[in-house]
Parts: structure tokens; sequence; C-alpha cells
């Protein structure tokens, strides 16, 4: 059986750092993997999507309307952009954070209220995390990106992949501690 993953963000999140960690443990535990990224203008606080496909055997990475298993979203506005993808019994995994787009940022619309509220309405199966303010008491804000995994890494049910050993694989030495710990968190949610 293949699963299809969703991950959605704004650049600098470390949305695709996830999307790469994920598909590494993957492949180690055996499962065919493919991977397609979309930046868009990630560097500019633009939208990150990546779409991941894993199982016995996958042809493709590209995943239809309706058809993702679950969605995790670093940022609350790229999962009500996304929620669509996600198929009828699938679970949402949303970041409680809000980043301005360029037209909220310069003026010309405003950032939406009530958009989780909206995405409860809309989604059976929805986990709302605080990673942020996780990633805050640990005294890492960047850390936040390794929350959202591990709770995805929870959420699939693959825990018996060593995944903080492929944290510290991808993660200058200064920063494992911190990432653990993240990790960590996030799995416990």
């Amino acid at each position: 059986m293949v699963k299809s993953l969703l991950l959605v963000g704004v650049g600098g999140q470390g949305t695709i750092l996830v999307s790469k960690i994920l598909s590494q443990g993957l492949v180690k535990e055996g499962y065919d993997v493919k991977m397609s990224e979309i930046h868009g203008m990630s560097q500019r606080g633009g939208s990150v999507t990546t779409q991941i496909r894993f199982g016995e055997k996958v042809y493709s990475p590209s995943i239809d309307k309706g058809e993702a298993d679950v969605i995790i979203a670093f940022e609350k506005l790229e999962a009500a952009r996304y929620i669509s993808q996600l198929r009828k019994s699938g679970t949402l995994i949303v970041n409680d954070e809000e980043i301005y787009p360029l037209p909220v940022l310069s003026g010309l619309a405003e950032y939406p209220d009530g958009v989780i509220e909206s995405l409860k309405k809309s989604v059976d199966n929805i986990k709302v995390i605080e990673a942020k303010k996780i990633a805050e008491e640990l005294g890492e804000v960047r850390s936040q990106n390794i929350v959202m995994l591990g709770c995805l890494v929870k959420a699939l049910d693959l825990e018996n992949i060593d995944w903080i050993e492929l944290i510290k694989e991808n993660l200058p030495e200064r920063v494992h501690e911190v990432n653990i710990k993240a990790f960590g968190k996030g799995l416990s949610l």
C-alpha cells in the first residue's frame, strides 16, 4: 500500500530539511520512495511544498487532489491553501503559527481570522501543534520543524527507524542536542 504525504510551509521553516530526513528514513526502512519539491519564492517567504509517496512500489511522487493521506503544515494558512489535497479519511498536522505573506506585509491584504477553526470544520482528523512555543521553550526557535517531524513520525507509526541518527547526519553538531529534544517533544504529542 502506498502512502502519500504533503508537506507545506513557508520558505525558511525547514520544510525541505524535514522532507529530506523523512525520505532518508523511509529508504533505510526499505520503502520505495518518490519525492518532489516545489520551492516557489521560498527565499522570500513564499510557499514551499513537498510531495512524498512511499510503499512497496511507487511510480510517481505526484499526489492528486483529495489523495494525500497526511498533510503536515508548518504554517496554518498554508494548511488552508492545500486542504483540498487531503483525502476524506486523511490526517492534518498543523503548526499554529502565522507567517504573513507579502500581500499582508505590504498592507494589500489581511491575514484571515479563524484559520484553525475553519480547518477543524473541514477535517475530521486534525492535530494542532504549537511547535514554535515548544521550540522556544527548548531555547531554539528554529527547531520547530523537528518538533513537527516528531509529530509526523508518530502519526505514521514509524518510530522503529533511527531518526536520531538521521537528525545528526543532517544537522550541524552544535544543534544536535536541542533538535533531539525537539524530536522527542513532537513524538510525545
